[in-house]
Parts: C-alpha cells; structure tokens; sequence
C-alpha cells in the first residue's frame, strides 16, 4: 500500500503521473464552484442522478430546517446543493467604487404575505420588508458540494480491493462492481463525501461524469447549471478563472469571498473541485482546515515493522538462551 501524503516541496504534485499515466496524460480536469451566482435551482442534482442512474433518497421530503430535500452528499446524493439563510453581512466599500451590494439570494416572499407575529426582545426587530417582498438583512447562501477529487486521496490508500483508482484526468472513481463494502473509504475521506448504499453495501460517490469526459463531453451536472456557478475544464484554467472572480469580488466590497480548496498546498494538496465561498466555510458546513487522514500512515507501518521486527529478535534471543 502506497501512502499519498503530501509533499514538502515546492512542485506541484501530480496525482495522475505519480499513478502510472507518464507525462504525456490529459491536463488535470476538476470543478471549479462560484457560489455566488448559484440560485439553488439543484438542477445539478437532477442531472447527476438522471445521467448516472443514481437512486432517489428517501421520499425527498423537506428537512424542515431548509428548502433542502437531499441534506447531505453520499452514495445516493453526488451533488448536494446547501440553503443556508443568514443575516446579510455589511459589505465594504473599496475607495472609488460603487456602493457595495451584498451577495446572495434575498429571502423571496409571495405577494400578499403576512409576516406572523412573533413576540421578540427589544433589541431584536423583524426587519424591514424590501422589493419583491423580501426581508432587508437577510440573504440565502447556496452551493452545490460535490466531491473534492483531492490531490492527495485518503480512500485511495485503505482501499483494500483497489475498486478506487486514479483517472488519466486526475479525479478518483469508485468502481462499484470491486468494491467489497468494508467501508474503509468513508472513515477516510476528510469531508464525509462517501457512503454505502444500503441496497447494494457498495460505496459510491461522484464520478465527475468519467465517461462523459472520456468522450469530450462536460460533466451532467455542469451542463445542466443554468447560471455557469459550475464550472468544468482544466484545473489551472479555472484556478485563473477563480483568482480572477475573487478579486472581482473583493474589489466590489464582498467582505468575506474566499477561494475554498483552490491551494495546491493545502492539507490534501488542493481539490480537484473547489468553491468561491461568500463565507468561511464552516458556514456551509466544510472542514475549515482538511488534512489527509493517511497522512502518518508511512511512519505508522515503519513503526509496526520496528516493533515486530524487535518482538522477533526478542523470541529468537529466548529459544537461543535454552539451547544447551
């Protein structure tokens, strides 16, 4: 078994030569994320599902504490996109510059609606109503999560069966028909993307549509997106493409804008699928700082070859100590 564990060079590292393609592969293909401009639509998750035969989840009935009917990513659920109603923040403004507008889908309610009364502190106060029927203040931050395709892939090191491998594109795959369910893949992962599907006891997750790339198509999900939040191509382009949105952003006066996954030298070595996130990422429910979960596995075996390698010098002093 052949540990992932990041580098502590400067060179970037690339996941599909150092897995056997040579340099001639195909550029590393991922995701790039721009959530504010996702109108949580979840036409992303339909398309996943209708284009990979993945099953409903459940009845698909509300949560009751979102618009959200799908919760969270798993073996079912590839593409999750997050409602998340918030207090809008105050957004600065940059010297010569408009005056800045906060991000973020306002909360829409019908003409005609009452707010019901509710009995609140003094300090505290409904807010006043704004166009369209919507509450001043408040904003709704959605993001379609996805798995992160991670540079450095914990599952790929404690699969036993090698039904998770490496693309010539850098992303990572689980071929169900291999995978024997032990379930060592989804205590590894560091964001909790996969999962085992009960009807099956096979882990499944995202596959970034391998066969459509294979074929020089756009993943369903990123052809599906009304409003291009997700975007598809090579790695290094939408890293450019990114930088450059974020400092769009930033100038406008977006206090808190922040690329999530976009470090080549993160904990994981970056993500295969990163997001321009209006908030910090606990807010959308991601690690803030993700880590490898194999990262101590090479000192691990060498300490467990140490110890039986002393245990056997050990028995093989006793059994000479008797001889006569």
């Amino acid at each position: 078994m052949t540990s992932t564990t990041p580098r502590q060079t400067g060179e970037e590292y690339d996941p599909a030569s150092h897995s056997g393609y040579g340099e001639d592969h195909p550029p590393r293909m991922g995701f790039f994320t721009d959530t504010s401009v996702c109108i949580g639509c979840k036409a992303c998750e339909v398309a996943c599902k209708e284009w990979n035969e993945v099953p409903a989840t459940g009845e698909m009935d509300l949560t009751g504490w979102s618009y959200d009917n799908s919760s969270m990513l798993g073996a079912s659920t590839w593409r999750h996109v997050a409602f998340i109603e918030q207090a809008a923040p105050a957004a600065t403004e940059p010297q010569n510059a408009k005056p800045a507008v906060s991000l973020g889908m306002p909360s829409i309610r019908p003409e005609g609606f009452l707010e019901p009364e509710v009995t609140r502190p003094p300090h505290e106060s409904a807010g006043e109503q704004g166009p369209s029927g919507s509450i001043e203040g408040v904003r709704w931050l959605m993001s379609s999560d996805v798995c992160k395709h991670c540079t450095h892939a914990a599952c790929l090191d404690v699969c036993p069966t090698g039904a998770l491998f490496r693309t010539e594109f850098g992303t990572v795959v689980v071929q169900d028909d291999v995978c024997n369910g032990c379930g060592y893949c989804v205590s590894a992962c560091p964001y909790g993307v996969i999962g085992k599907r009960e009807s099956t006891g096979r882990a499944h997750k995202c596959t970034l549509c391998y066969d459509r790339i294979g074929a020089d198509k756009q993943p369903a999900c990123a052809t599906a997106c009304p409003t291009e939040s997700i975007q598809y191509g090579p790695l290094d382009e939408l890293r450019e493409r990114a930088d450059a949105r974020l400092a769009e952003l930033q100038a406008k006066g977006e206090p808190k804008a922040q690329l999530y996954g976009r470090d080549p030298h993160d904990g994981v070595g970056g993500d295969g699928a990163f997001f321009l996130l209006l908030d910090d990422p606990e807010v959308y429910g991601l690690p803030p700082d993700p880590v490898v979960t194999t990262k101590a596995l090479p000192s691990m075996w060498r300490h467990a070859a140490a110890a039986a390698g002393a245990l056997f010098g050990v028995v093989a002093l006793s059994f000479l100590g008797r001889r006569p």
